[in-house]
């Protein structure tokens, strides 16, 4: 089997390869990370003739930068030798996600930066199978540095010796996996370390922190192998640190949205990008209940660079949009440019700027770290991503998932059948070892079956959903108890049994609770907590329609530490395949 498909069926393994940009637009705060063009797979805007249009989908860690260089150039007038006028359009996507959409050709920019230099391999080596060279000609141009590492609430950070002591991965698993847990640092008070981190098969930063974390174990800088990441010492520690994490996402920000949203009680520390932890500190430190701060783990980090590619072996892209996509490149690695980045919470690759504020400790991160005192890792190449996908697959804290769907008369039509072929493909992605339940509501609420091992109950509930039939009225917070119930005893029985598990509800409505035996006001001071709780049961409602009652799921999802989501017939799907990226 090539190394592509072995990450591709890697990548299928832990939930999905087929990742779009629409569910994306969800996470951020509920604004999303659209840029111009606003998805992985969004159509380009018609310019005048005579012009050049470059599309460029950019990962979203440098969107503030890349939205500032792109208006800068485009006032700026530049043209290409035969004197047409060159317009950039950028959009802002994840790097696992648009790799996909460019590979099975519903996204079709021009020039392409992921995160890291591996999604560019991967790339490459797919376009090399199909027809015989790689999809970018010329070897693709770092622009920015944004090291990997972990956000944690300042006071923590310093309780540990920051910025002054070396806090490593081994720190982390060592404190995550201590029953004694802050006592151990002297402030008992604190509890349990609570750690979270995106999902390595669908976000940039969820990879290479997960590769960074299996160098930071095996002890290495350099030369990593497969079989170190298959080693005992690391598939150990990979199971202490997984079975103590709280959160997993689809991209950094929306982990940090949900430590800024819920608190420090909520999650302790999160592996992401220096920049991320910057933007927060600076745009959203008024809702912060402390300052976070940007370690880098002792041993190495990898600096992803961002490399930009220009596209020119793909079918789509003409000689001009090269010639384009390369005006811009230069303009993009520029002195002028470059300085701009630090403003943006990057790091420029020119040594020769200065760093300044906001890169300071005051801040959160510290500008005396360099690649030259923090070593730069590797990038993961095509066998060591799939090997570290592999590994987390099979080493992560598995999940008890109950779908709650809306089967009342304002479902009927396109609805339910969309409902039914969503959650059908949903079912299939989860992993064997999971488990899930399905319970229905019109009238009444039905539980059609109780959380139970997915490979065992999977063919059976695909039939049943599948023959799923919509009328009646809609008993929604009925429905909302009647599942916390299920999956709180759930919870205690696997506890009792010393499992540990992440659980979740994914509830689908279109409309507004109708029955009434159960009032709003009842299903939040009976049914659901007062407080998030890092590892209680988390509500992932689906407002499906317009006239779904979106501001109780919003307040379901927040109570809980959920993320409410709103979706049609035509990007359900996705939804799903973004909440199935969060357990």
């Amino acid at each position: 089997m090539s190394r592509t498909r072995v990450i591709f069926a890697a990548i299928i393994l832990v939930t999905v390869c087929a990742i779009s940009g629409i569910a994306l637009v969800q996470f951020f705060n509920g604004r999303g990370e659209g840029g111009v063009l606003g998805e992985e797979n969004g159509q380009p805007t018609a310019v005048p003739e005579g012009t050049v249009l470059v599309t460029l989908a950019s990962s979203n860690t440098k969107q503030n930068w890349l939205d500032q260089v792109v208006a800068n150039f485009n006032a700026a007038g530049k043209t290409t030798a035969s004197g047409a006028a060159i317009v950039v359009e950028v959009s802002h996507v994840t790097s696992g996600g648009s790799l996909t959409a460019i590979l099975d050709g519903t996204s079709q920019p021009v020039a392409w930066s992921p995160g890291d230099s591996s999604w560019v391999d991967q790339a490459n080596e797919a376009w090399q199978q199909r027809v015989n060279k790689p999809i970018a000609s010329e070897t693709c141009q770092p622009t920015i540095y944004a090291p990997l590492g972990f956000a944690m609430w300042r006071p923590m950070a310093e309780q540990l010796g920051w910025p002054d002591t070396p806090i490593g991965w081994d720190t982390i698993v060592e404190l995550a996996s201590d029953p004694e847990g802050w006592a151990s640092y002297g402030r008992p008070e604190w509890g349990q370390f609570r750690f979270g981190h995106s999902h390595p098969a669908y976000a940039n930063s969820g990879l290479l922190s997960m590769t960074g974390f299996v160098y930071g174990i095996a002890g290495k800088t350099e030369n990593l192998t497969a079989a170190d990441v298959y080693s005992d010492a690391v598939q150990s520690a990979m199971r202490e640190l997984e079975q103590n994490t709280s959160k997993y996402g689809r991209q950094s920000p929306a982990i940090l949205d949900a430590m800024a949203r819920e608190g420090t009680s909520y999650l302790h520390a999160a592996a992401v990008p220096e920049a991320d932890v910057l933007r927060f500190n600076i745009e959203r430190g008024d809702e912060l209940t402390f300052p976070l701060v940007f370690i880098f783990p002792a041993g190495g980090t990898i600096w992803a660079d961002h490399p930009y590619c220009i596209l020119d072996n793909a079918d789509w892209v003409s000689d001009e949009e090269a010639e384009a996509a390369a005006i811009f490149r230069d303009y993009l690695l520029a002195k002028e440019q470059q300085a701009l980045a630090i403003d943006n919470y990057l790091r420029p690759l020119d040594t020769s700027i200065a760093l300044h504020t906001p890169i300071s400790l005051e801040n959160g991160t510290d500008p005396r770290v360099t690649p030259a005192t923090v070593p730069p890792l590797p990038s993961p190449n095509a066998d060591i991503s799939a090997a570290v996908i592999d590994v987390f697959t099979i080493n992560k804290r598995k999940a008890t998932i109950l779908l709650v769907i809306d089967v009342s008369g304002s479902m009927e039509g396109e609805k339910i059948r969309t409902a039914r072929t969503a959650t059908v493909e949903f079912l299939s992605r989860l992993n064997p070892d999971d488990e899930v339940g399905v319970m229905i509501f019109n009238d009444v609420v039905t539980a059609i079956e109780s959380p139970a091992r997915v490979g065992d109950v999977v063919e059976g509930l695909t039939g049943r959903v599948n023959g799923l039939l919509a009328n009646g009225n809609t008993a929604l917070y009925e429905g909302v108890c009647q599942a916390v119930d299920m999956l709180n005893k759930s919870q205690q029985t696997d506890t009792a049994a010393g499992e540990s598990r992440l659980y979740g509800i994914v509830l689908l409505s279109d409309g507004e609770d109708t029955v009434g035996r159960v009032t709003e006001n009842q299903m939040f001071a009976t049914c659901l907590p007062a407080n998030a709780e890092a590892d209680g049961i988390k509500i992932f409602p689906i407002a499906f329609g317009a006239d779904a009652d979106e501001a109780v799921l919003t307040r379901i999802a927040d109570v809980t530490g959920g993320r409410m989501f709103t979706a049609d017939p035509t990007s359900i799907s996705n939804i799903y395949i973004s909440i199935s990226a969060e357990q």
